[in-house]
């Protein structure tokens, strides 16, 4: 798995296929006991912050500074009128821009954003 500069100069390179191979390129790919193979998204999302400076909440600090000075707590609260707030830190950690687009896939107890392929 590559990181750091090497990762973010392997997406740079990448910039014109789809986001999935960039995950199988930058070696974020595991394969099961059943012998299918695993695109590891998150980690790759976390490996591109990371190098480019943002601190992990995995890296045994919890309360991870955001762009505003305020710790971030890794929590999202679902509000009164049913919307589900995540913030700017977060997004800005992950590059995120206005107009990306993500699909939403529900499962037991969790919300997974998958990016379209628009906003790839």
């Amino acid at each position: 798995m590559l990181t750091g500069s090497e990762l973010i100069a392997k997406t740079k390179e990448l910039k014109d296929v789809t986001e999935t191979e960039k995950v199988r390129a930058c070696g974020y790919v595991t394969t099961s006991k059943n012998g299918k193979e695993r695109c590891n998204f998150n980690a790759y999302y976390k490996a591109i912050a990371m190098a480019q400076g943002y601190k992990s909440s995995g890296d045994g600090d919890k309360n991870t500074i955001g762009k505003g000075g305020r710790k971030l707590s890794y929590i999202a609260t679902v509000q009164g009128n049913g919307n589900l707030l995540i913030g700017k830190a977060y997004t800005a950690i992950l590059d995120l821009k206005a107009g990306d687009e993500f699909e939403i896939k529900l499962g037991r107890k969790q919300i997974k954003l998958l990016p379209t392929s628009e906003s790839e």
